[in-house]
């Protein structure tokens, strides 16, 4: 794996464990239903990633945008279907998105190297 994607997934383990030393019940139910909210159902996991990335360009979460581009990719999303949906969050983003899509343009190119 690519240093960004070593670098994340490293960071977002550990402090993933670290606050489950801590976390009181709502936290871990809080955990728990962001889990199971991308879960297959009506929507397939796919559809539902793609969700969450466009959620998370608009909202400007660097964080969140790599955590679903990684599971965009475990879930087969292609090079032309991440297009359309980098053009998506630009769109109902604006230009403000911008610079988490060089980001995001980055990470997924990394994602792809594998």
């Amino acid at each position: 794996m690519g240093k960004l994607i070593n670098e994340f997934n490293d960071y977002r383990t550990r402090m993933n464990e670290r606050v489950m030393e801590t976390a009181n019940t709502n936290i871990k139910r809080f955990y728990a239903l962001d889990t199971t909210s991308y879960a297959e159902g009506a929507l397939d996991v796919k559809t539902k990633e793609l969700l969450g990335l466009v959620a998370s360009m608009v909202l400007r979460c660097d964080d969140c945008i790599k955590y679903h581009l990684g599971k965009c990719k475990e879930a087969g999303v292609n090079h032309e279907e991440m297009n359309e949906t980098f053009m998506i969050a630009m769109l109902v983003g604006g230009s403000i998105v911008i610079p988490h899509y060089r980001r995001a343009v980055e990470y997924w190119d990394e994602l792809n190297e594998e």
